[in-house]
């Protein structure tokens, strides 16, 4: 019973991921010509993380006592690896992801960003001294003519091609961000010195939310300061406390139960709860050919993380 509520948790986190493609949708675009978002990208990305970076000022506050949960990073090294992650995986990814989804699908989007792993595995061989292969570059082919199936034949035809490329292009670079975030990371967590990983993801939300500040300000001296719907505010409100701060710390305890490799298994779902997220709430197409384009991107994304796993057992 304890794996089961585990696996559960772990769907339930899934779900909500795969829910915030449509919601960025939603923020960046709106729900059609006749009813367009009331703010532009950076101000709904900033408001979301000035709901997140509270939560977990008050969640460092609550845990105060204890050896970690420091607010920010303590030495210049910390300093340099959080200035780097919260340019890269907080501030660039924000605006790639936000921008992204005012040019297309959210269902489509959801299907591109599952080559992070891929993304991941390559800038490790610069960053990290990962080895490279043949099979590896195999791989990303097979998940890059995934991503091009998606794009190139995506039954969300309302949306002109050149706009759906323009947004899966920017997807593409916020998957390409967070991947060198997540080998920031595994940098500073084998370094030793510079902190646990939940701090790492409370200094560079907050230093994130920093940068964040200037994209926000020239958006409301261009566009005025926007007056926001409800459902737009509770969009945001879902985005940075939900998605952002509770679904992190849901996952940890899934890592933490059931290990690391079973509880990132999880992840492949989250494409699928994008295509349903869009369906359901955009009332986005759904087509054959974005099954194709998917199972291809997780055929490459598997083949380039066994490679990867192979080469460093070895």
């Amino acid at each position: 019973m304890k794996d089961l509520s585990t696996h559960l948790l772990l769907l339930l986190v899934a779900a909500v991921w795969g829910s915030t493609w449509a919601i960025g949708r939603f923020l960046s675009y709106g729900l059609d010509e006749g009813n367009r978002a009331s703010m532009e990208p950076a101000t709904s990305a900033w408001l979301r993380y000035t709901i997140a970076v509270a939560a977990f000022v008050i969640w460092c506050w609550i845990y105060r006592n204890t050896n970690s949960r420091r607010i920010l990073p303590q030495g210049k090294k910390a300093w340099k690896y959080t200035f780097w992650m919260a340019t890269l995986g907080t501030m660039g990814y924000q605006l790639l992801f936000m921008n992204g989804m005012k040019w297309t699908a959210a269902g489509d989007a959801s299907l591109i960003i599952p080559m992070n792993p891929v993304f991941t595995v390559l800038l490790a061989i610069p960053l990290l001294g990962q080895k490279m292969s043949l099979r590896m570059v195999y791989g990303l082919i097979v998940g890059l003519i995934g991503v091009a199936t998606v794009v190139g034949w995506s039954p969300n035809t309302n949306i002109p091609f050149n706009h759906r490329l323009i947004g899966a292009t920017l997807i593409a670079f916020a998957a390409l961000t967070w991947a060198a975030t997540s080998n920031l990371t595994k940098m500073a967590l084998l370094d030793g010195t510079i902190g646990t990983s939940f701090e790492i993801v409370v200094w560079y939300s907050i230093v994130g939310w920093v940068l964040l500040t200037p994209w926000m300000l020239v958006e409301v001296w261009n566009s005025g300061i926007p007056s926001p719907k409800t459902t737009e505010l509770i969009s945001v409100a879902y985005l940075g406390l939900i998605s952002t701060v509770l679904t992190y710390a849901w996952f940890a305890r899934g890592i933490d139960r059931i290990g690391a490799t079973a509880a990132s298994s999880y992840v492949f779902l989250v494409p699928v709860f994008g295509v349903l997220s869009g369906w359901l709430l955009l009332d986005e197409s759904i087509g054959f050919s974005m099954l194709v384009g998917f199972c291809m991107i997780v055929v490459g994304v598997r083949e380039v993380q066994r490679e990867s796993d192979r080469l460093s057992a070895d």
